[in-house]
């Protein structure tokens, strides 16, 4: 019996493995270690973001579903998109709060909601 726990277990890893290799398309916005998820993406603060880079925090990712922080294991993806509203495709590793970015599109200007806006 014990012998075929130890079979079924050895032969669930690489089928947890293959599951987190595969590429997943997030919605979110690129943020920085210091801050992390107290910006948002409805208006990210690309000053401050860029402010706390240039002092040497790293660029992070925050999804807008659960507001997780990943680390970014290759940040040369998202050169240019610091601070800004983001839907990237990674690979993302669980365990280590990380993500590699395969692709990286940028999200149109978030509308305000209706009851802020002005009407005449």
């Amino acid at each position: 019996m014990k012998r075929m726990i130890a079979v079924l277990a050895l032969c669930s890893i690489p089928a947890l493995a293959a599951d987190m290799s595969k590429s997943m398309k997030i919605t979110g916005y690129v943020s920085e270690s210091s801050c992390g998820a107290t910006h948002n993406s409805a208006t990210p603060d690309k000053a401050c973001v860029d402010k706390c880079l240039a002092k040497g925090a790293k660029p992070v990712f925050v999804d807008d579903d659960k507001k997780k922080v990943w680390a970014i294991d290759n940040p040369e993806a998202i050169k240019g998109d610091e601070g800004k509203p983001v839907t990237i495709m990674a690979t993302a590793d669980a365990s280590a709060m990380s993500v590699h970015i395969e692709k990286v599109t940028k999200v149109g200007v978030v509308k305000a909601p209706a009851s802020s806006m002005k009407m005449d």
